[in-house]
This record gives structure tokens, sequence and C-alpha cells, in this order.
């Protein structure tokens, strides 16, 4: 148990370091006089004894330092003194440690944050049972052209029936209710799932109150149930357990609350209020339908089979429903997607690349300190060379370099850490569109990597510098004749090679951002093919309970249009089902009757939409050919409907589609609509073409949902809240949402565009002033090393002009070698992003151009004030000082 005795005494000596050493002393004392004694009993005198004593122990001082070299750890004692030599090192020059610290922290800081949504939204697991064997289910094309499409309810029925790769299935589908206020509450329009019975089940959540769903509430005749999420039950109902078994009315029908789902269930999405069961919602009818296509399908598969064997499996049963329906819109394949890309995948690869730009910006950071830490050392070079001639070592010199480097790394950590927590603020209260932003959070992962960085940008920087002079070299500094600060050639060459690599990286940034930047700008500039200037949008949905029938809808929608014409400034009030810049959001088939029977298996497809009358002439949506419906004619369910210009041009070529009969895939039969107008396209999504496009009356069918949107002659916002108050007059239990502008939604449409853009633009601004700074610092160093020779060649008859345009060279050769290379890796790295540009091109020549005169203005300014300062050396001061 020796080596028990001696880690306490270690520890002993490590945190009680002076008692132990008083103690030490003590006990070396009581020897010495022991002995003493023991030889003044032997016959000596006092002083006789005490030299005596003394020969036979030894040293004192040297036994002291023996026993603590015994009892302390040695190595631990020397790194304390040499993180104490680096740190008093490093407050001789707070200016340089100040910097360091700062650009070592934002370039942790934006890496830690990126990592840390990486993490929570691609990479970490969802928080399910088996999340492993959890998937999505889509409908595809065995082409290869369509591979997402969303589930009808039939072929959810015959897959579940059929399948054997499964041990289960569920379906569901996004829809909104009116949740009607009670006490004093205001309506408000609740986004919710209608989803089959077992889908808790499949994902294994049980509620943090009360039940699930049953296999008996997903009934048509059973009672309405509903489940509300945590936030919704603490917003609205103050978290009161008494809440289960009471009644909320949803659109106006009343339904019994049986559950809370627990804080942490936020799938879907975190806007999801409440869940209600789909088979007792939809009709048994249309969830027979394979040509309806309207729903979500996750699945669970067997233990042991992959994704690829159930593609198999579930392809086949596709292919025999494809047979069965050769004339509707049914697919020929299936596709399987594990549940966590499904849910990320539209994000995933501009996470990525903002990630791969922090890191581009983290090496910069850390090229630039290892450039300071190599203009520092080179000043500090006679000092380390006089260590050497006396013996010091080479090994101690390298370490206490990199503690300095492990220090100022250290800092920077320290304070990415709170940039980091500051990014994950901004981010999070910009982009809360981003799927499961809600677990995005730092955890132990992502503290680890934080160290990790540390210790490798602390290497980096510091060996750099550390290693870049041999001991012979060092030595040699001793014999030179030249300024005492030099750091020679190589020093040179390595600051230049360091500032190279760094204006390289520089350049992929502002390459990248520039064509994202470009990309979003021509985004924006799409002609959406309608007003969007002074255009107040907002969501109504009429409940059936009391809009039963197409006359009440009518008439409400007319009065509302009626009465909000009359507000100062409306120059026009529509109403649709979508609006332009909304996305996709519902196709269907049809046939032209005019036109012979389609071969079999093909079938006509657009884009359906639902309007008023009005809408049309409120969004300035041209009339390209015959003329608008009439407001009388939506009464009569009429049999009227108006095309866009790119169904003519798809589907009628070279004819007069006026006057032509469509009839429709909407379940009414044999049911035909007369197209009595061509109007202009309006594009759906900006960063797609526009799509054939159908106008049928709104008041038609069994739409209740709609979009108002109202024209006005100035800010649209001013008629907001006069245009609540009149709904609120009309039904006050109906409640308004999504008050957007058109501005508004188009700005939502492009935003993680215009976030990745903006994202990676300020990246590479932060890495070319960091650039600048480091061509500045070199050309200066350069200026100092050469101060005698300059003065020479001046004293000599050079000319100041000259003397200038060597220094001017001397300094952007670095910055022209990094631009050659950054181009060079542009050209392949900007095709990893070609997905994520809208009308640019990867090796768009105007960027490229623009980011290299950039680059070199920069260089240039940089580079300007220490060769004008070289230019204006006095020889005769120059050679004095040497």
């Amino acid at each position: 148990m020796r080596w028990l005795h001696k880690l306490s005494m270690q520890l002993r000596m490590l945190f009680h370091r002076s008692e132990e050493g008083a103690r030490l002393d003590d006990e070396l004392q009581f020897h010495l006089e022991h002995q003493i004694e023991e030889n003044i009993a032997a016959g000596m005198n006092a002083e006789e004894a005490r030299h005596a004593a003394l020969r036979s122990f030894g040293n004192p001082t040297a036994l002291r330092d023996q026993a603590r070299d015994a009892w302390t750890w040695n190595w631990l004692e020397q790194l304390w003194r040499e993180i104490r030599y680096g740190a008093r090192t490093l407050a001789r020059t707070p200016g340089f440690s100040v910097i360091a610290i700062l650009v070592m922290g934002l370039g942790i800081g934006a890496n830690v944050a990126l990592l840390t949504v990486v993490r929570s939204v691609l990479l970490k697991p969802l928080p399910f049972k088996d999340i492993d064997r959890l998937v999505r289910l889509f409908e595809a094309d065995s082409q290869g052209r369509f591979q997402d499409n969303i589930v009808a309810g039939g072929t959810f029925a015959s897959w579940k029936a059929q399948a054997h790769s499964f041990d289960d299935m569920a379906i569901m589908k996004h829809v909104e209710y009116n949740l009607s206020g009670t006490g004093g509450q205001l309506p408000e329009l609740a986004n919710a799932y209608v989803a089959s019975w077992n889908v808790l089940p499949l994902l294994g959540v049980k509620p943090a109150l009360g039940r699930s769903f049953s296999e008996s509430d997903d009934r048509r005749d059973a009672d309405a149930v509903v489940m509300l999420s945590w936030g919704l039950w603490k917003r609205r109902y103050g978290g009161d357990p008494g809440v289960l078994g009471k009644s909320i009315l949803l659109d106006g029908k009343a339904y019994t609350v049986i559950g809370v789902f627990p804080a942490w269930f936020t799938y879907p999405d975190v806007k999801t209020q409440l869940w209600t069961a789909l088979y007792h919602e939809r009709s048994p009818e249309l969830m027979q339908l394979h040509t309806a296509h309207n729903f979500d399908v996750i699945a669970r598969l067997k233990p042991g089979v992959s994704i690829q064997q159930a593609t198999v499996d579930l392809s086949g049963i596709q292919a025999q429903i494809r047979r069965q329906f050769p004339d509707g819109p049914v697919m020929d394949a299936a596709n399987i997607r594990p549940l966590l890309e499904a849910e990320v995948r539209h994000v995933k690869t501009g996470l990525y690349v903002v990630f791969a730009a922090t890191g581009c910006l983290l090496l910069i950071a850390c090229l630039n300190i290892a450039n300071l830490l190599v203009a520092r050392s080179a000043t500090r070079r006679k000092e380390a060379a006089i260590r050497c001639a006396l013996g010091g070592s080479r090994a101690r010199l390298i370490r206490e370099q990199v503690i300095e480097s492990m220090l100022l790394s250290a800092g920077g950590g320290a304070l990415g850490l709170f940039f980091a927590s500051m990014i994950l603020a901004w981010l999070l209260s910009t982009r809360d569109d981003i799927p499961r932003a809600d677990a995005i959070h730092m955890d132990g992962v992502v503290f680890l990597f934080t160290v990790g960085v540390i210790l490798l940008c602390g290497l980096f920087a510091g060996l750099i510098p550390a290693l870049s002079s041999s001991h012979k070299q060092l030595l040699k500094t001793l014999h030179e004749a030249s300024r005492s600060v030099s750091g020679g050639r190589g020093s040179t060459r390595l600051r230049q090679f360091l500032l190279a690599l760094e204006v390289g990286l520089t350049v992929m940034l502002l390459i990248g951002a520039g064509l994202l930047l470009k990309s979003y700008r021509q985004l924006r500039a799409v002609d959406l093919g309608c007003a969007t200037n002074n255009v107040l949008t907002m969501d109504i949905n009429l409940p059936q309970v009391g809009y039963e029938s197409a006359e009440k809808r009518v008439a409400f929608f007319e009065q509302l249009q009626q009465r909000v014409r009359q507000l100062p400034g409306v120059r026009g009030v529509g109403i649709s089902t979508v609006l332009p810049g909304q996305s996709h959001r519902r196709d269907d088939t049809f046939k032209i009757a005019e036109h012979p029977p389609l071969p079999r298996g093909e079938v006509l497809d657009a884009a359906t939409r639902f309007v008023d009358p009005s809408y049309f002439q409120a969004m300035q949506i041209p009339l390209l050919q015959g003329r608008f419906m009439q407001p009388g004619e939506r009464y009569a369910r009429a049999h009227y409907v108006l095309i866009s210009e790119s169904l003519v041009r798809q589907y009628f070529p070279g004819e007069d589609a006026i006057g032509k009969h469509i009839a429709p895939d909407l379940g009414e039969g044999n049911k035909s609509y007369e197209i009595v107008g061509v109007v202009g396209d309006v594009l759906e999504d900006l960063g797609s073409p526009a799509e054939a496009t159908i106008y049928y009356p709104l008041y038609m069918g069994t739409e209740r949902s709609a979009m108002l949107a109202v024209r006005t002659a100035s800010d649209p916002m001013v008629v907001a809240l006069p245009i609540q108050k009149i709904i609120a007059q009309m039904d006050r239990d109906l409640p308004v949402a999504n008050i957007l502008t058109m501005d508004q939604i188009l700005g939502q449409s492009t935003l993680s565009q215009n976030f990745d853009a903006k994202l990676l633009l300020a990246f590479a601004v932060l890495s070319l002033l960091l650039s600048a700074v480091g061509l500045f610092g070199v050309l200066s160093y350069i200026v100092a090393q050469r101060t005698t020779e300059i003065g020479v060649r001046i004293a000599l008859g050079a000319r100041r002009e000259e003397v200038l345009k060597l220094m001017l060279l001397d300094g952007l050769r670095p910055a022209l070698i990094g631009l050659v290379i950054g181009v060079a890796a542009s050209i392949w790295a900007s095709r990893l992003i070609q997905s994520l540009l809208y009308g640019t091109r990867p090796l768009d020549p105007i960027v490229f151009v623009a980011v290299s005169l950039v680059l070199l203005m920069i260089a240039a300014l940089s580079c300007v004030m220490p060769a004008w300062k070289a230019s204006r050396i006095d020889p005769m001061q120059a050679l004095r000082a040497e």
C-alpha cells in the first residue's frame, strides 16, 4: 500500500503545501538534532557533533528538495509554473491577447452554435421508441420523377392489409379548427392533426394526463374526442387537470377532452395544438379512395427488415393498385425514408453548408492567430536563442509557446460559449420554422466538442510558430549582424504561406455567399404575376355548424366583402383557397370533353383553386382572353371556370380554349365546366415555374377555409384591425389567423434562402476582415524587418515610388496566391451548393470576378499604409538605428 501512502502525501503537498513543507522542515531538523545528540553522547563536543551530523546527513537543502520531489507531482508543478509564465507573458501584450481571444471566440462560438443546431436537428434521434425502425411512407413513380407523394386513404388501407414488412402503420393529416372561446376567451384558429388511433402507440408515446385514442374512438359513429398539446393546455386552460372530460367547441362541434400530451411531444411540429381521431372526422368513402392524396403515413418496420426489403414489398402492392386504377392519379411504386430524414430533408443541405462555412471561419481564425504568434515569436527570437545557448531545452520552448496558444484558445473558448448562446437565441427567434427547433440546446456532446475545438485550435496555432525554427536556426540568430529582432526569411515565408491559405478560404466563403445572395435576389425579383404591394391577407375558416350550405357561405363572404370595400383606402377585396407564394396546396386530375379519350394509364393534372369572382381584380391578375366569372354566377353553382396561361400552353396548344369544357375529378360524377376565360400565370412557389391551374367558383363545393386578400392604397396593416372588428361583429366565434401582407408571405417563403445567404455573407465579411488584418500585419512586419535595407536603397538613389511598388508587391503576393487557390477551390465547392441556387449558375462569372476584385481592393488597401510608410523612411535615421 505504499502507493496509497505516496498518493496521500502528494495530495497533501498539492493542497496544503505550506503546512506540509513546515512539517518536512521540522522532521529534518528533528533527525539532525537527534544525530547531534548521539554524536555528543559518543564523546564529541557540540561543534564536532554538528559537523559530523551534517556530513552524515548531507546537504539539508538538497535533502529537502529530494523529499519534495518524492512527495509531489513535479510535472504538475512545472506545468503550473509554465502556465503562470505564459499568462504573465500574454498580460504584457494585452492588445495582442485581447484581439487573439476575440478572433478565436468568434470562430469557436459560430462553430459551437451551428454544431448545436446540426446535432439537435439532423443527428439527434427523435425521442420515440425503436426510432431506427420508424419510417415514413410515400407513393412514388417508378421512373424516378416523383418520390415523395403523400398517400391516398384507400392506398393506405391496401398497404396496411397486404404489406408483410411492418409491425404497424398509422395515417394522419394536418387540419385547422376554429377553437371557440369560453369564459371571455377569444376564439382562435388551432393547428391540429387528425390521426388514426394507433399513431401514439406506434410512436411509443403515452399521454401526460388522461388517455390516448382507443380503437373505439376512431369510428365515424363514435363520440367526438380530442387530445390537447401541453402548450395549449397550459396557455388556454391554465394547466387545469379538470379539463379532462370537459367539452370544447371545434368548428362549432362539441369534443370531449380525453388527454394531454407530454411537454416534450411536439411531433410533427411545435405548432400543433390538438389531435382528433381521423376515421371519426373523415367519411369512409373518402378513406377508400385511391386518387385523393391527402395523408401522411408512418410505420414501424418489423425487426430485421431493411428499408430496401420493405420498399420492394410496398412497391409490389402499389403496382397492383396502379393496375386496378389505370386511369386515375395513382403512382406505381412506393418510397420509404427513415422518419428523421423525412422530417428534416428540406433543411439538411442548407444547414450543412452553413456549418461548413463556420468551419472555414474557425480555420481562418486559427491561421490568423498562428500568423500573429509567428510574428510574436520572431520578435522573441533572440531571447529564445540565448536560452538555447545557455542549455535551455528546445522542448520547453515549444511547450511554452503551445501553452500560450492554449491559454488564448481557452479564453476564446469561454468567449465562444457566450457568443454561441447569443447566436442560438437569435437563430431560434429568427428561424422558428426549422424542424425540431424546440430540441435545439447545448448538451454534453456539444460541451465535449467545444473542449476538443479549444485543444485543437491551441495546438494548431501554437505548434506552427513553435516548430518553424530549428535549434540551429535559433543559435544562428546570435551570429546575425542584421536587426536583432529579425525572424529571418523562413519566418516571413511561413507567414506568407499562412496568409495565402487564409485568403484562399476567404475567397471560398465570399464566392459561396455571393452565389447564395445572387440566388436570393433572383428569387425575390421574380414576378409573382399579381399585386404584391399593399396587399393584406388573413385566414378565415368557416365552421360546418352554422355554414352548412353554400348559400350561407356565400352570404357571409359577400357581406364581408361589401363591408370591407367601404373601409377608407381599400382598392379591392378577393377570396381564394390559396394565395400566390404560398406553395402548392392541391391538384386534381381532369378530362377535356372536346378532346379524344386519353390512352389508358394517362391523366391530365392541374392545380386546383377555388376563388370568388372578385379575386382576380383584387389581386390584379390579368385577363388574357374571354371574361371573368360574374358575381351572380356563384349562386347558381355555375358551370364556369377560368384557366391559367400555362394550362392553355400545356393542354390546348394551337387551339382556342374558350368554350371548351373541363370534367374534373372532384367527386361530382360527369359534371363539366365551361372555360370562360384565360388569366395570367401566378407563381405558387417563388422557386418553381408556374403551374397549370384551374380556378373554380369558391362556393360550389365544400371548401370552408379561405383567405381574404385586401388591396389598399397605402399601408395595408392600417385596415387589419377594422377588418377583424367587422368579422367579430358578423360572427363573434369566428377567429382570424395569419394576418400577413403579401410581402411578409413572400418573406416567409424565402426565409431559408435569405437566412443561409446572410449568414454565409456575415462569415465571409468577417473572414475578409481577418484576412485584411493579416495582410496589414504581414506587410508591416516585412517593413520593420527591412527598414535598414530600405534606408540603404534610398540612400543609394532608389526612388520612393520604386520602394512603394516593391513593398506593395511583397504584400500582394500572398493575396494573389490565395486568390488563385480560393478560386480553384470554389470551382469545386460551388457545385456542392448547386441545389440551393435559383437562377444562378455555380460558376457564375459575375460573382467570381466581383469577389476577385473586392479581395484585391481590400488587399491593396491593407498594404498601402505599411508600403507608404516604407517609402517615407529617412535613410539616415534607419542607418543610425541599426
